[in-house]
Parts: structure tokens; C-alpha cells; sequence
């Protein structure tokens, strides 16, 4: 087939782009930036695109032709972005990807929105049906942009929507590479008692959901959420970072509001430095008081989703590309 896929250079979209070749499709990617791993993909073959899924009529002339989309593009968490610019991207963007795959018969469109739409989970484990509660403008105009969904499946589109957790694996050389560079060192600063709830998601099971999204005659209009088997403490994370590395972890734990409060500081001084992200901001230091943790019953029901990559193993081989390629 021939497959559309947004944020295509990026680390999921990457992943994806290179299963869905090996599978022997014809791949089109678009993305705003070439990414570190651009000639990769065109070398196994992929047609690579620079642009924006707010671009009208770019996103129109690359959908035709295409029966399957996957929609991975989303501005995110910059701290000093513009609301206008998630807002254009993250909704309107996925209006004008809707719009097109209606227009030129795609047979499946498969929106990537996120975990986040439901906030701090209240009361673990959470399913599809736990309160939408974003706690900040990327995680609503994530789900800003699953609103514009049902009218295009009024309209006969067949659309999938995933919400995957915490994405980690190779080739992530942001989201999990500050814990394992904190880790490595032996010692790991842990603001509060280190109990809240984090759960995971490997990149290539969550690209086996993709698939399975893809494929299924089932979810026309419905919400995943796409996680590994397990949640853990971020006590038990952070270990497990440890175990991966051979390395004896201490755990410190320090006061949480007082480093909040830091945060908040730093992030008004450095709205006065457009374009500049600050070291440290409360997103960041709310991560060690929210609880994620959720089900994955419906999506194992529903399209078959099974997480082949345990805890274990998906830490060890994230560590071996770290310490490949310098990171760590």
C-alpha cells in the first residue's frame, strides 16, 4: 500500500516509517524538520517531505494516492511556544488531515493523540472512560483535535484514535535520556516520596498498535490507550533505569514544593528571553507528583493490542543506544 505518515523523521514516526518499509509499502513522511535520521529513510526508501500538517494544500496533494494515514505531527511541550502555533498545528492541522483523507478515499486514518488528554489519573488505573483533564495547552489541543474526529466519520471517514503513555526506546534522545543520564551517575534526586505512578510505552509496541489500528475492521471512532503491561513507581522506574545500566542506584529524595516554586520563578524570567526553553519548569517538576497508570483492556479486546517488549528488556536495549551513540 501506499501509507502516509506525519511526523515521519521524528523518534515514533521513524520507527514506524522503517517497519511499515520493511513490510514492503510505499511510505510518504512529513515532517517540519529533517531530523537526525532523514538519510536513513530515504535510503530505505521512504519519500520525504519538509512541511507542515497546517500547510492546506501540501497535506491535500500528499494524502492523494494514499489508503492508509497515520497522524503522528503535533507541536509539543515547548515551553515558550505560542498557543497559536498548537493550536494551528495540533487542531487545525488535524482538520486539514481529516479533511483530505475524506477527500481522496483513504480506507484508514489513525490519529495519534495522548495519554495526557486525561490528566493526573485519580484513581488508578484509568480506561477510555476516566476523566478528560488536561493539565496543560499541549494536552488540549491533543484533545482538542480528537473533537474534530466524529465529524468526519459522520461523514464515512474510518478513523482510530491512540493515546499511548510515555514513549521510550531507541533512538529517543530527549524524553528517557535525562533519567538515564541522571541514573548512571549512581545518584538520582527524587522531589517527594517517589510513589506516583508512571507507565511506559515501548516505541515498537506502541508501532505494533499502529499496525494493528491500521489493519483492524474494528474502533471506527474509538479511543486506545496504548501502554506497556505494567505501571511503576517512579521509585521502581528509576531503579529499573539502574538495573538496565549495572549501576548501584541511590534514590535521594528532596522536598517537592520548594523545587516547584524554583520552577515557577525560572519560567518567568525566561519569558523575557524569547525562544529560549528554561532548564527547569513546573511541567517538568509536576512529573514527579502525577499519577499515570491505565488499562490497556479495550485496546487488547478491541484491535488485538499485546505489549511484546517488557519493562526489562525495553530499558536495556534504550541504555545499549545510549551509550552507542554517546548520549549517556
Amino acid at each position: 500500500m501506499r501509507i502516509f505518515v506525519t511526523g515521519g523523521t521524528g523518534f515514533t514516526g521513524s520507527h514506524l516509517v522503517r517497519r511499515l518499509l520493511a513490510q514492503g509499502h510505499q511510505v510518504v513522511a512529513l515532517d517540519n524538520q529533517p531530523g537526525r535520521l532523514y538519510d536513513e529513510l530515504k535510503a530505505l526508501g521512504a519519500e520525504l517531505h519538509i512541511g507542515s500538517v497546517a500547510d492546506r494544500e501540501l497535506v491535500d496533494r500528499l494524502t492523494a494516492g494514499c489508503e492508509v494515514v497515520h497522524h503522528l505531527a503535533a507541536a509539543f511541550r515547548q515551553v515558550n511556544l505560542p498557543k497559536s502555533v498548537y493550536w494551528n498545528v495540533n487542531v487545525e492541522g488535524t482538520r486539514y488531515m481529516l479533511e483530505a483523507a475524506l477527500k481522496h478515499g483513504v480506507r484508514k486514518f489513525v490519529y495519534c493523540s495522548t495519554c495526557g488528554v486525561h490528566g493526573n489519573v485519580e484513581n488508578p488505573p484509568g480506561d477510555e472512560t476516566a476523566p478528560i483533564a488536561p493539565a496543560d495547552y499541549y494536552q488540549s489541543t491533543k484533545y482538542d483535535g480528537e473533537q474534530v474526529v466524529p465529524e468526519y466519520v459522520k461523514r464515512g471517514l474510518n478513523v482510530v484514535i491512540l493515546r499511548p503513555s510515555a514513549i521510550y526506546g531507541p533512538g529517543d534522545p530527549d524524553r528517557f535520556a535525562m533519567l538515564f543520564k541522571r541514573v548512571k551517575k549512581g545518584r538520582f534526586l527524587m522531589c517527594g516520596d517517589g510513589q506516583s505512578l508512571y507507565h511506559p510505552v515501548y516505541v515498537e509496541n506502541l508501532v505494533d498498535a499502529f499496525l494493528l489500528a491500521a489493519e483492524s475492521d474494528r474502533g471506527n471512532g474509538e479511543a486506545y490507550l496504548i501502554a506497556d503491561e505494567k505501571y511503576q513507581t517512579l521509585n521502581e522506574l528509576v531503579t529499573a533505569i539502574g538495573e538496565a545500566l549495572n549501576v548501584k542506584l541511590k534514590i535521594i529524595h528532596i522536598p517537592y514544593w520548594p523545587v516547584w516554586l524554583v520552577a515557577l520563578v525560572v519560567e518567568m524570567v525566561y519569558k523575557l528571553l524569547p525562544g529560549i526553553d528554561p532548564p527547569i519548569f513546573r511541567r517538568r517538576v509536576n512529573w514527579f507528583k502525577q499519577n499515570r497508570a491505565f488499562s490497556v483492556a479495550k485496546a487488547a479486546a478491541e484491535i488485538g493490542y499485546v505489549p511484546m517488549v517488557g519493562i526489562a528488556e525495553g530499558l536495556r536495549k534504550t541504555g545499549e543506544w545510549y551509550i552507542q551513540n554517546g548520549i549517556i
